[in-house]
């Protein structure tokens, strides 16, 4: 599987956090390459970043998608799937569906756990526009969170985001905790030994679902016999 994995806002840390994230989920012969937005935001926070973000990604994917079996965008915002999915007329999965069809996949009742009240909105509207709020517990998230950048929020806030995920699994009437954010890519598998519950990664679920896609979509594609 050739996959081409775009980071949605311009931050280089950001882009180095999720591109760990993919290749430790990748298979042996599998190729990755992640690459950021080529403009806009270093955090995608407002309707307004997304905007603006978007016409980033669709330069990104136009620049570096030959080659490439699929696509994966790696904002919780799930920022341009439906422009990238006709621009290329490849499969595409973004992060967020992928970690909510995951969440679901250990049960009913899923909650987000992330890094800041200023992307609290954006992580239930994404869950609304996916039709799931039925599912949703809650969005619980770190207040008064400070970062000296995007990209150091991975280890910055590790400590509290795991305490935080320690007490919302404690509370209990969920099945699974799902961490929102590109800023958190990588982080469920350094908390999964600490937590009584799964901790849901979007990267490593929108890889695994791709990879499924791309089974169905060579089983659909017709082959031409000379």
């Amino acid at each position: 599987m050739r996959v081409l994995v775009v980071n949605p806002n311009t931050s280089v840390g950001v882009t180095r956090r999720i591109d760990l994230a993919a290749r430790a989920a990748a298979l042996p012969g599998d190729v990755v390459r992640t690459v950021p937005a080529a403009f806009g935001p270093d955090l995608i926070v407002t309707p307004a970043d997304s905007a603006h973000a978007m016409q980033g990604v669709l330069a990104a994917v136009d620049k570096y998608q030959d080659g490439m079996d699929g696509i994966v965008l790696a904002s919780f915002g799930d920022t341009g799937l439906d422009q990238v999915r006709v621009r290329t007329g490849k499969p595409v999965v973004g992060i967020a569906h992928s970690a909510l069809m995951q969440a679901l996949a250990h049960g009913p009742r899923f909650s987000i756990v992330s890094f800041s009240p200023s992307v609290q909105a954006s992580l239930r509207a994404i869950v609304a526009h996916y039709g799931l709020l039925d599912h949703l517990a809650d969005v619980t998230v770190l207040e008064h969170s400070v970062w000296s950048d995007p990209g150091h929020i991975h280890h910055e806030l590790a400590q509290p985001l795991l305490e935080l995920c320690q007490h919302r699994a404690k509370a209990g009437g969920i099945d699974s905790i799902v961490l929102g954010g590109g800023p958190l890519a990588g982080l469920a598998q350094d908390f999964a030994p600490h937590v009584d519950l799964p901790v849901v990664d979007g990267t490593t679920a929108a890889l695994d679902i791709l990879r499924r896609k791309l089974a169905d979509w060579g089983k659909k594609t017709p082959v031409h016999r000379g």
